[in-house]
């Protein structure tokens, strides 16, 4: 429980939010691809706004979504000496498969760092159908399918706890995980994603997964995936592939299932919110609207909801087997916590942050 004792003891909006016991279920972007791109740091607030290999892929970012309802989610990552080649630009791309899936379907390229641009122009052209070069770059492209990429948040010019948090997590994992994998993992060093209070913060890729507020003592259940799956529930942040409520019914779906639910192809849907006001009546009819971006932003505006009726659909091509599994989520209580941490001078800023629990799950099928 976070007292006035302990606020005065945190420095970091991550320490505050871990010392309120906030959930951070819930929390992991819902997104149709990912763009991962090496480059050097200081990635600055300047460098977002002038440097000529970012700024022509900013005003397409922007497009994506404004004109196609496509969420991308942009990650930058720090070249490393054990991966990355000098004088040369990986850039990966993580796109999300038509139908239920379990993990995001992978393209990496290797090209010379004067063609990191155009390349990323290219791929980003190729998702909306605009005519496009990618199909030269196939000889750049690399065969790594097989390998799975951890980026740990360390982008201290967002916000400094991600960068206290965050970099001893990453060379745990590097130094511990990654050495013994045989090339199967890499654990980058990467640009802010969101939910810098959950710092150590994490996402695994292909998988997608989020992980925050970590500690050494679970990694070893998170990289290999075994072991009592409860030992993550306090920093699972959800799985990319839901929104928000279908998260919190999926954390408690995992739970009981343990670990082969994370190789079960899903998708899930919101049925229904408890709102409040004008939201209420406009919801109902909102979600009729036949445009992605209009129900992306509906589902944002509804956030707030004091409950939610989810169902999430499955099938393990393991066993052979589908169903449906529907929740009804509920709001239990608020905790005071803190969105990001204070700059030099200024004081820790608090907001009250809605809680949910799952109150009803049931398997159909």
């Amino acid at each position: 429980m976070l007292t006035q004792d302990t606020l005065t003891d945190c420095r970091f909006c991550a320490e505050v939010s871990k010392a309120a016991a906030e959930d951070p279920i819930g929390t992991a972007r819902n997104v149709d691809c990912w763009l991962v791109m090496e480059l050097a740091q200081p990635w600055t607030e300047k460098m977002f706004q002038e440097d000529p290999r970012i700024t022509p892929l900013i005003e397409l970012f922007k497009q994506l979504f404004m004109k196609y309802g496509v969420l991308m989610s942009p990650v930058l990552v720090v070249p490393e000496r054990d991966y990355s080649q000098p004088g040369q630009t990986r850039i990966m791309y993580f796109e999300r498969p038509q139908d239920q899936f379990a993990q995001f379907e992978k393209q990496e390229f290797v090209v010379p760092e004067s063609e990191t641009t155009p390349l990323a122009v290219a791929i980003m052209k190729n998702i909306i159908g605009q005519p496009n070069d990618l199909a030269r770059f196939q000889p750049y492209r690399q065969d790594t399918a097989h390998v799975r990429d951890i980026m740990v948040c360390t982008h201290g010019n967002v916000d400094v706890a991600c960068a206290r948090f965050g970099f001893p997590i990453y060379k745990t994992l590097k130094d511990k995980y990654a050495a013994q994998s045989d090339g199967t993992l890499r654990v980058w060093r990467c640009s802010h994603f969101g939910g810098h209070k959950f710092a150590p913060t994490l996402i695994d890729l292909p998988t997608g997964q989020y992980w925050g507020h970590l500690e050494p003592d679970v990694l070893d259940a998170l990289v290999h995936r075994q072991g009592e799956v409860k030992q993550l529930r306090s920093h699972y942040r959800g799985w990319s592939g839901l929104g928000k409520f279908e998260q919190i019914a999926e954390r408690d779906i995992w739970m009981e299932q343990g670990w082969d639910w994370l190789s079960c192809h899903k998708s899930g849907k919101t049925l229904n919110k408890g709102l409040k006001g004008i939201k209420r009546y406009l919801y109902p009819m909102l979600k009729w609207v036949p445009l992605k971006r209009a129900q992306v932003l509906l589902e944002q505006w509804t956030n707030d909801a004091t409950w939610a009726e989810v169902r999430v659909d499955f099938r393990d091509p393991i066993q052979g087997i589908s169903g449906t599994y529907q929740a009804r989520i509920e709001g239990c209580g608020e905790v005071m916590t803190a969105a990001k941490s204070p700059k030099q001078g200024e004081e820790m800023q608090l907001a009250a942050v809605s809680q949910y629990r799952v109150s009803h799950l049931e398997r159909k099928g």
